[in-house]
């Protein structure tokens, strides 16, 4: 099963990713290598099959600046000053992201929603998106995680569109 496949190998990738960092070093190769090793989830798509594509490619790119501004509303609740990434993560957190939606949005989405349709892809795709981040985030933020994963599967079953939620992504790691 192809849907299978393609969540063992992205979250193998994203385990691997996230030990990777935690190691002296290593973290802006870790997160640069695992954003591109996600894109080979998607192998033997077409970009149209995933949800990639210009067609109407203004709208989708303010649709991904309007799922950002979403993502983004936890952190500018907080009282406390917001943590910023420091420029030398910024590339390695962009690949990251790109890789997180081609993989997670893009590919197992495909895969899940052609074997049982939009629903099992919505939810298969944000739970294989929560347990990939079981390793890099705390407990207690996985509901915020499991959330962000949601809002994007869900854009992507209403829209058919991944540059949406890819901008979106960017624009919450860049910013968080």
């Amino acid at each position: 099963m192809r849907a299978a496949a393609i969540a063992v190998a992205a979250l193998a990738i994203e385990w691997a990713r996230a030990m990777a960092t935690m190691q002296p070093g290593l973290a802006i190769g870790a997160l640069a290598l695992g954003g591109a090793a996600l894109l080979v989830t998607a192998w033997g798509y077409r970009p149209a099959d995933i949800g990639l594509g210009t067609s109407r490619l203004p709208f989708r790119i303010l649709g991904g600046v309007a799922l950002g501004a979403v993502l983004l509303l936890p952190a500018a609740a907080r009282t406390a000053a917001v943590p910023h990434l420091p420029a030398s993560l910024a590339l390695a957190a962009v690949a990251v992201s790109i890789g997180e939606e081609v993989a997670f949005r893009g590919a197992l989405y495909t895969a899940l929603d052609e074997f049982g349709g939009a629903p099992l892809a919505v939810v298969g795709s944000t739970l294989a998106w929560t347990a990939a981040h079981v390793l890099s985030h705390p407990p207690e933020f996985l509901g915020a995680v499991a959330a962000a994963g949601l809002l994007l599967a869900l854009w992507r079953w209403a829209c058919s569109d991944l540059v949406a939620p890819i901008a979106g992504h960017v624009i919450a790691d860049l910013a968080l």
